[in-house]
This record gives C-alpha cells, sequence and structure tokens, in this order.
C-alpha cells in the first residue's frame, strides 16, 4: 500500500490512542533465495518458465457439505473439458461431469482458455480417493484425495499469500519484478515460499481437512495475473489440500479469481467482479465467506440469514472476511480495515456469530471477545477510482451523507483531521465482554482473529499502541498460519511462525472457545 495509507493509519493511531506512532517503512519479506534450501530454490528457478506458463492446474475446493469436493481448472481452447475421474479404486475410476465457460482472453494474453467447475458427492470420512481430470482430451496424472474426520476437524487458516507481493525488494544483484509473465520474479519469490508454508504446516499437522485463506491470493490489482495465480495454484500441497478462499481487495476487480476457484453455494450477494458471497457447512461448522470489497452490508446480511436459516443448528457459525474490521496492524486496522465495523459487528451480534477470521493486515492479532455496544453509530464504504482499476485507498465515505473523509489529511487540513478524528471515534462501537482467559466457556460475543501473511511476501508494522480490545498480537517478520481444531463443543485455535531456518515457533497460547450444550 502507499506510504500516505500508513500515515493515515498513523495519524488515526494517535487519535485513538493519544500517542506518537514512528513509522517505519515495510521492507521486510520472505527472501526465497535465502529461506529457502539452495537446492530447493535453485530447482524451483530451474522450472519458474513452466509453472508461469501452466494456467491450467487444478484448484480444489471444499463442497457444499464435507461429503463433497469441488474441482475447477482451466483448458486450452473454446471448448471445456468438464470431466474429473474420481474413485477409491486409482485403476478404476469413474467419471464426473461438470460444465465449462470461457475464460475473458484478455486476462491471458489473448490465448482462448474456458474454465471448469466439477463437484463430486458422496464422500466417506477418513476414506483415500483418487483423481484425474481431462485437459484438452487428456488425462492429468492420478492425484490422491484424503478425507479426515468430519466430526474432529482440523483447518489450516492463512492470511494474504498475495503471490508477487514482494516487489521492489531486493534478491541477489536487483530486485524483485512485478513484471508479466515469466518476468515477474516477484512471483517466482512468493509462490515458493507459499508453498513452503503450506509443506511446513501438513508436516507439523498432516491430518488437515482443508484450508481457509482470508483473502489476497495474488498481488496485481485489476490487470491480468495468471502468472500470479499460476504460481500461487503450483503449491504440491494444493494437489491434495482444498482452499476456502476470500476474495481480498487484491482479487476483487476482474473475474480470473472466479475462474479458479469453485466456491460452494454461491449467493449472488456482496458481488464484485470477482464473485460473491458463498457459504458451506464441515462437520459441527457453518463457514460463511463475505466479499467485503463490497460494501453493501445489507447484501452481506442476507447472506449470513440465508445460511443459518438453512443451518440453524450447527454448533459453530465462522464467518471469513479480509478486511481486518478488528486488527492491530499499522496500514489497515485504524482506516480501511474498520471501514465496515459498525455495520457488520451488530450484524454479527443479531446472527450470533462465534469466530470471524480476517486478513489483509499482514499483522497477527487475536481480539478479546466483542459484541457491539447498542448504539447508533455512522456507516462508511470505499469507492473505486474512476478509471476502475482500484479502489481509492485514500479516502472513506459516509454512506448516510455523502462526506468525503481524508484518511491522509494534509498538513494544515485542521477540517480534514477534525472528519478523520471522528472517523475513529465513531468506531468505537464495541463491548469487551472478556479479556485475557486462554479459553472461554459460552461467551456472548465474538472472537476476531487477524492472520499474518502466509507466504511473507508483505508485512506490516504493528501500530504502536496496542487497542483494547485485542488480547495478544505478533510481528516477527516471519511467516505464520494457525490451526483450528473443531469439534461439537470446542474451537481451538493455535498460531505459529516459520523461522528462516524452517522451524515451527507457536506465537500465542492456543485459544479456547468451549460450549456446554450446541448453540448458545
Amino acid at each position: 500500500m502507499k506510504k500516505q495509507r500508513v500515515m493515515a493509519a498513523i495519524l488515526a493511531a494517535g487519535l485513538m490512542a493519544g500517542g506518537v506512532q514512528v513509522w517505519a517503512a515495510t521492507v521486510h519479506y520472505n527472501d526465497s533465495s535465502l529461506t529457502g534450501k539452495s537446492e530447493d530454490w535453485n530447482a524451483w528457478v530451474g522450472n519458474w518458465e513452466k509453472t508461469a506458463n501452466d494456467y491450467t492446474t487444478v484448484s480444489l475446493t471444499p463442497g457444499a457439505a464435507a461429503t463433497q469436493l469441488n474441482f475447477a481448472w482451466y483448458n486450452e481452447g473454446t471448448e471445456g473439458s468438464p470431466v474429473v475421474y474420481f474413485g477409491t479404486d486409482a485403476q478404476n475410476l469413474q467419471p464426473v461431469n461438470g460444465t465449462s465457460s470461457t475464460v475473458d482472453s484478455s486476462l491471458t494474453g489473448g490465448k482462448a482458455y474456458c474454465y471448469n467447475y466439477v463437484t463430486v458427492t458422496g464422500l466417506q470420512e477418513n476414506t483415500t480417493y483418487y483423481y484425474s481430470v481431462s485437459k484438452s482430451g487428456q488425462n492429468s496424472p492420478v492425484e490422491t484425495y484424503k478425507t479426515g474426520s468430519f466430526s474432529n476437524v482440523n483447518i489450516l487458516y492463512v492470511g494474504d499469500p498475495q503471490v508477487g507481493a514482494s516487489k521492489g525488494q531486493p534478491q541477489g544483484e536487483g530486485k524483485l519484478s512485478a513484471a508479466s509473465g515469466v518476468e515477474n520474479t516477484a512471483a517466482r519469490n512468493d509462490g515458493f515460499a507459499w508453498d513452503r508454508t503450506l509443506d511446513t504446516a501438513l508436516a507439523q499437522n498432516p491430518n488437515l481437512n482443508f484450508v481457509i485463506s482470508a483473502g489476497d491470493q495474488v498481488n496485481k490489482t485489476g490487470k491480468a495475473k495468471e502468472e500470479e495465480y499460476a504460481s500461487y495454484l503450483s503449491a504440491s500441497a494444493l494437489k491434495n489440500l482444498p482452499v476456502a478462499t476470500t476474495i481480498g481487495n487484491h482479487d476483487s476487480l476482474n473475474p480470473d479469481y472466479a475462474y479458479h476457484f469453485n466456491n460452494p453455494n454461491p449467493t449472488n450477494l456482496g458481488k464484485t467482479q470477482a464473485g460473491g458471497d458463498y457459504y458451506y457447512t464441515y462437520g459441527d461448522g457453518l463457514f460463511i465467506v463475505l466479499n467485503t470489497n463490497n460494501y453493501n452490508v445489507a447484501e452481506h446480511e442476507e447472506s449470513i440469514k440465508k445460511a443459518v436459516a438453512n443451518f440453524p443448528s450447527a454448533n459453530w457459525r465462522v464467518v471469513t472476511i479480509h478486511q481486518d474490521i478488528y486488527g492491530s496492524g499499522l496500514d489497515h486496522s485504524d482506516t480501511d480495515g474498520m471501514i465496515l465495523r459498525t455495520q457488520l459487528t451488530p450484524v454479527f451480534d443479531k446472527y450470533d456469530i462465534d469466530v470471524v477470521l480476517q486478513g489483509h493486515d499482514h499483522t497477527y492479532s487475536r481480539s478479546k471477545i466483542l459484541y457491539g455496544d447498542g448504539q447508533n453509530h455512522g456507516t462508511y464504504e470505499f469507492k473505486l477510482k474512476e478509471s476502475g482499476d482500484d479502489y481509492d485507498w485514500d479516502h472513506a465515505y459516509n454512506t448516510i451523507n455523502g462526506a468525503s473523509i481524508p484518511l491522509s489529511p494534509a498538513e494544515g487540513d485542521a477540517e480534514g483531521a477534525a472528519a478523520l478524528e471522528q472517523f475513529a471515534q465513531d468506531n468505537r462501537c464495541y463491548t469487551i465482554e472478556t479479556a485475557n482467559q486462554k479459553t472461554v466457556t459460552d461467551p456472548k460475543g465474538t472472537l476476531y482473529m487477524s492472520a499474518n501473511s502466509a507466504s511473507g511476501s508483505k508485512y506490516y508494522e504493528l501500530i504502536n499502541a496496542q487497542q483494547d480490545y485485542i488480547a495478544n498480537r505478533s510481528q516477527n517478520w516471519l511467516p505464520s498460519y494457525s490451526v483450528i481444531n473443531m469439534t461439537a463443543n470446542d474451537f481451538k485455535i493455535t498460531s505459529y511462525q516459520i523461522t528462516d531456518q524452517g522451524n515451527v515457533e507457536m506465537i500465542d497460547d492456543t485459544f479456547t472457545i468451549h460450549k456446554t450444550s450446541g448453540r448458545r
């Protein structure tokens, strides 16, 4: 993000905390040529041209329920091949047909592709399956997919792989480039780091059911970026591990995201060019994914209402959003991150949401248990630039009176500074139920998590003064991830970081929400 956005966050932080933030440039990132084993890195670089030019890698996504699995992939040409061969016998796979549609060729350098969607059903827990997909009349190599327990569920939660975000950072004799195709060396760097994180997390947790990504899979906004998706999807773990992705601001403004991810139960609400809200169930959990780049909270509430109405007895209600309405990072948490806080907090209260998983902040934080203060507050949004290829990150807009709020008022702009202060104060719309317990039982309110970057492609500073709603936070300039264990009565989350040497370290105590009996 631009430096002025960082400075805006500083100002907002000072207004809210009454302190002075010393700004430090965001130069921290994961240099894969140093953190990777040299032979692995050299092999990755040697294969990069092939990786960057292969847009057809298969994407696995959770289906509408644990008994389903969704597939998406590109097919060269104007006619798709929407067939997955699937079954428990690798020598006797059965065809499952799906649908196919055309990819916008302006996103693929003018070359024609179709994208294919297939859903397989009837999966059993703790079972090994095999699959192959049809690409341009050829079947891909057979891969393995193993289901885990449907009652004792393990989920990997990550934030902002943002493959390609390390652009401009030094590597070797030069700087990482965000050019197109093979020349996108930032995507080459970050794809390797993303693969490293997934491999490390799987080695530590071999029984993962699926992954939740809180958005920004890739970096380029509103531009062709297929080499970034190719790098993201090339991670070896993703052949066997489905990912429930969230639309981040960098994913939001063209349809390539929707081509690559076959998300279940799309609601056609909360849409941007990349798609909209969706939901799915897994074990005792109802998972609702909102595209908060669309600022129409009435539509997001309708998505939540629909999901809850269809699965009213799910013990756990978990929402994933990209923007961190309760985070602690310098660049986002007190400006564009909290843009929807006043609107979403009462909605999450109304529908008894247990946990909200967030990204965007490129720092780690865990909130206290929070609920709304019951007062009336203003409502805010961001707007697109006139060019339509990015958001105007420099101004928030009051949705009631249309007033523009500068997030980085010019020196001497007393009116702008006053508007920003009012925006910050209006967003103190929460009540804290619990503070520093490691286990809470039948709490009133919601836990808000913010994930740091899983690839380490870009980090931000923590805000100077830790907000009163934050229980714990961390920024050690290392890739991180969290592991969720969910049973009928317990939701546990433990967070880790990966050192440059590849060691795994806890960055927070395990936090547990315990329910004595189903929905509270």
